[in-house]
């Protein structure tokens, strides 16, 4: 009899241990995969980018335009229809797509998704609309991207390798901020530059925390002093920045698990 539960145990551990293996591996193999398809959308951005410039400054050259023009041209390089160079392309690929997020000397280069009347649709996908793990980073459904609304809120997984939002957990240290408190946050029209006012965390559940992904447009300028109030009332530190109404902020939002569902939020405002 003993020997029988034993070799019956001996078959749970080893069938635990092939589950936890495959379990990484899978993993894994989601990681390397989705970080290439990454790198190849993030080279096509660049690369588009980088021949629409050239064509402008040649142009440039050999026409006689006015300064501001050429500056514009130059640094806003534009397909038919006005869509940045680049962007246009990745857009062809998925429609879903609504801008690109980068913060320099991290991981954090991706495209941005966004669908209205799919809410968290990306949560578990990948730019490709694959079954992923480290989903993609996506904006709540309500928000207006191009308008755009008083605030955004950007979701994405907080991974251990250091991928998608786990940046978000450097910056609870204020050197960090020191160094590198920029976030570029393009639409497909536009580019944009942030600057991070407040990094904070908060409870998620229904009648606790902070919510700061209910506030999309400010009603007043009270709600959105409000707002901004009690981020940096929450923050780790003080950064010295304080949004003004009629200021756009994003929200960048992740899992924090010093907390009951937890939230670790990384807020920056249009500079």
């Amino acid at each position: 009899m003993k020997k029988v539960l034993f070799a019956a145990i001996v078959v749970l551990l080893v069938a635990a241990f092939g589950i936890s293996a495959f379990m990484v591996v899978n993993y894994l193999v989601d990681g390397k995969k989705q970080e290439e398809r990454n790198n190849e959308l993030s080279e096509i951005v660049a690369n588009a980018q980088t021949v629409t410039t050239e064509t402008a400054e040649t142009t440039e050259a050999t026409e006689t335009q006015e300064t501001t023009v050429e500056t514009t041209e130059a640094t806003q390089p534009t397909e038919a229809g006005g869509m940045l160079a680049g962007y246009k392309e990745i857009y062809e690929m998925n429609n879903d797509v609504v801008g690109w997020i980068k913060m320099e000397g991290t991981k954090m280069d991706y495209p941005v998704m966004q669908t209205p009347s799919k809410p968290n649709y990306y949560l578990d996908r990948d730019f490709d609309k694959q079954k992923s793990k480290r989903g993609s980073i996506y904006a709540r459904e309500e928000c207006d991207i191009n308008q755009p609304s008083d605030n955004i809120t950007l979701y994405g997984h907080n991974m251990r390798d250091g991928s998608m939002f786990a940046v978000a957990n450097d910056y609870v240290n204020k050197e960090t901020w020191e160094n590198n408190p920029l976030i570029f946050f393009d639409t497909l029209y536009e580019y944009h530059v942030y600057k991070i006012f407040a990094v904070f965390k908060t409870e998620a559940s229904i009648d606790k925390g902070f919510k700061y992904h209910n506030m999309i447009d400010a009603s007043s300028k009270e709600d959105f002093d409000n707002f901004v109030s009690t981020a940096k009332r929450l923050a780790f530190y003080d950064t010295g920045i304080t949004p003004k109404y009629g200021d756009k902020i994003i929200c960048l939002s992740t899992c924090e698990y010093t907390l009951t569902n937890g939230r670790l939020v990384v807020a920056a405002v249009r500079i």
